[in-house]
């Protein structure tokens, strides 16, 4: 018999909903199900049988993050089964970026009131995202926060641990004059700067839903609620052929704050305007917002989600077999001695 109390209900709390919350979200959690995710959900705990197999030196990565005012998008749209993908996006993006593969993840999902349906289809997005990524999606937590949080609204955060053998962990030390810069296109404005989206666009007063013809006819909203692409499959390929020597993933902060992050002191990126390929969402969001070129390059990915580093001599055989594993990547600069950090010329 399940567990039951009146005078918690009477509080708000409503406990048979997490119950039937997690039975809709079995399905989803299945999926992602590897042979090394050893407990079913409902325990204290989520048990994963470590293979080292080929690892001689193991060292576990692990990354964490959440939506942020993306969120708010969702609610004006009502659609709730793509954030979870970008979740789970953030996290195993920023765990490549050392080399390591994704094992997996926990989600946690505050909210004001528990409707069973909208936190299933929530962690159906975390789920694909887990799919995608390969990382079992064994646990996870559900808070219904009354007063805290507005009914129709919640938080969505997630924790993910990789694992990298040590003699492989990218070392940015070698990078050296003369490398390229290669990226990776983005599917959209991924899941940062929406603080500043929100403002320009007055999402919560103006129509977000109405086909927009500088988007292809497609509007606001549902541009800007495309989940954010995860790369782990691409550069776990990528790592396995070639010798690469940094990865960025370029979340807030854009390229200004995330390129340098990835190389040497005494290195900057030269990246060459002309060739990164900006999404309309972009130049929609700078001329209506009259946003200078320079913030948006310090706040968006303008269309590059992640950069990869490789020697000018593997340039040719990187962009390859990217575009063997579904990436359209193509080249955006190269690597020059500089104090600078980012050269946008």
């Amino acid at each position: 018999m399940k567990s039951f109390s009146e005078s918690y209900k009477a509080a708000g709390v409503d406990i048979t909903a997490g119950y039937k919350a997690v039975e809709l979200m079995k399905k989803h959690i299945a999926r992602t199900m590897t042979a090394s995710a050893v407990s079913d959900i409902g325990g204290f705990g989520g048990l994963f049988s470590l293979d080292l197999e080929g690892i001689k030196k193991p060292v576990l990565v692990s990354g964490t993050d959440g939506v942020g005012t993306k969120l708010k998008l969702a609610f004006l749209m009502d659609k709730h089964d793509t954030v979870g993908i970008d979740c789970v996006a953030m996290c195993v993006n920023d765990i490549i970026c050392c080399g390591a593969k994704p094992l997996f993840f926990l989600d946690y999902i505050a909210c004001g009131k528990n409707v069973p349906e909208r936190i299933a289809d929530i962690v159906s997005g975390v789920a694909e995202g887990c799919v995608q990524s390969g990382a079992a999606l064994i646990g996870g937590e559900t808070a219904e926060m009354p007063g805290f949080y507005p009914q129709d609204e919640y938080d969505l955060a997630g924790f993910s641990v990789g694992v990298v053998d040590k003699d492989k962990v990218l070392d940015k030390t070698a990078v050296t004059e003369g490398d390229v810069i290669i990226a990776l296109p983005s599917s959209g404005v991924h899941s940062n700067g929406f603080s500043l989206v929100r403002k320009i666009f007055d999402v919560e007063k103006s129509d977000i839903k109405s086909p927009v013809a500088e988007l292809g006819g497609k509007s606001v909203g549902e541009t800007l609620l495309t989940p954010t692409r995860i790369y782990v499959k691409p550069m776990l390929a990528l790592f396995d052929k070639i010798t690469v020597k940094a990865v960025s993933h370029i979340t807030g902060g854009g390229f200004y704050e995330n390129i340098p992050r990835s190389l040497p002191a005494g290195f900057s990126a030269k990246i060459e305007e002309k060739a990164v390929r900006v999404l309309p969402i972009f130049d929609l969001l700078a001329s209506t917002g009259n946003i200078p070129k320079r913030d948006m390059y310090n706040t968006y990915n303008m269309g590059v989600g992640m950069s990869v580093v490789v020697s000018a001599d593997d340039a040719d055989r990187a962009l390859s077999i990217l575009r063997e594993n579904g990436e359209d990547a193509y080249i955006i600069g190269e690597t020059v001695r500089s104090d600078e950090g980012v050269i946008i010329c």
